[in-house]
């Protein structure tokens, strides 16, 4: 009985602890909402803990989407996520099958050296030149092709493949299936949830990427969503934001709060991270040999 009440109280104050960690993220993102949604004239009414609008307005949105430098770097987002993700997902999944086989030669050589750059990745001034050397300056592939294989996620790809039972594959080979065929119609198959995390990882890490995007693309008509949050959230550049008055009456022109505007573009960057969390979850809950394989 005391075991049971222990656990309990030990279950209780864990929950407790999360919840209070979930309201300090929680808190200044719906501040932030609430901020951005709040009506012009009421603004200064929303404090730090304030997480209910204040009125109701979308002036900022209106002012987002009809701006045309925004709009081109959600899309510029856009492109640069998927068609990266895409390559890291193709390009992580052969090289963890490759390295797994356990006929391959020189296979532990090409996981300690994979291991040390990991460890010791090259510096910013030598990635820079390698770069420029290749023409990829102002490229998009300059950030598409950027660790094109993060080496910590090609490592949980490959433990995951070397649970896939060797019998399967031999199975599959005596059928005549090619590396190609067991790759693509048995171990991906198998591999969804561990793809679906990889795959998330990627995602957020193209998604809320701009370091690199503000060294390698000069030209403003390239710069990603992330880059324009930087330079209007961060570093106060309302020049991207010159002529929204425009699109407004004078009297809401006059109301126009550059803080309302940075807190909507901050909602917006956010919006399709947290789409992509309930869509990504379910595969994390299911087993590994879950439906069987086809070839």
């Amino acid at each position: 009985m005391n075991k049971r009440i222990g656990e309990k109280l030990f279950y209780t104050v864990i929950l407790g602890v999360l919840f209070i960690v979930t309201l300090t993220m929680l808190i200044p993102i719906l501040n932030i909402l609430a901020l951005s949604l709040s009506d012009p004239s009421r603004i200064n009414e929303v404090k730090g803990m304030t997480i209910i609008p204040k009125g109701f307005s979308l002036i900022n949105y209106r002012v987002l989407m009809s701006n045309p430098q925004v709009m081109r770097s959600i899309f510029n987002s856009i492109f640069i996520t998927i068609t990266a993700t895409t390559i890291n997902i193709l390009l992580t999944s052969i090289s963890a099958y490759v390295l797994t086989r356990k006929g391959l030669i020189g296979r532990k050589f090409l996981i300690s050296m994979l291991i040390v750059i990991m460890v010791f990745e090259p510096g910013l001034v030598p990635e820079y030149l390698n770069i420029k050397r290749l023409g990829l300056i102002d490229s998009y592939f300059s950030v598409i092709l950027y660790k094109a294989v993060n080496v910590y996620y090609l490592i949980i790809l490959m433990r995951f493949f070397e649970e896939v039972p060797e019998s399967l594959i031999e199975a599959a080979k005596i059928d005549g299936a090619s590396h190609a065929t067991i790759l693509f119609k048995i171990m991906l198959p198998l591999a969804k949830p561990a793809i679906a995390t990889v795959g998330l990882f990627y995602t957020v890490f193209h998604w809320n990427e701009y370091f690199r995007a503000s060294i390698y693309l000069n030209s403003t008509s390239k710069w990603p969503l992330q880059v324009m949050l930087r330079q209007f959230v961060v570093l106060d550049d309302t020049s991207s934001m010159l002529g929204a008055e425009k699109l407004l009456s004078f009297s809401d022109a006059a109301q126009l709060n550059y803080n309302a505007l940075q807190a909507g573009t901050i909602i917006i960057a956010m919006i399709p991270v947290l789409l992509l969390y309930p869509l990504i979850l379910k595969y994390f809950t299911k087993g590994t040999f879950d439906g069987g394989v086809k070839y």
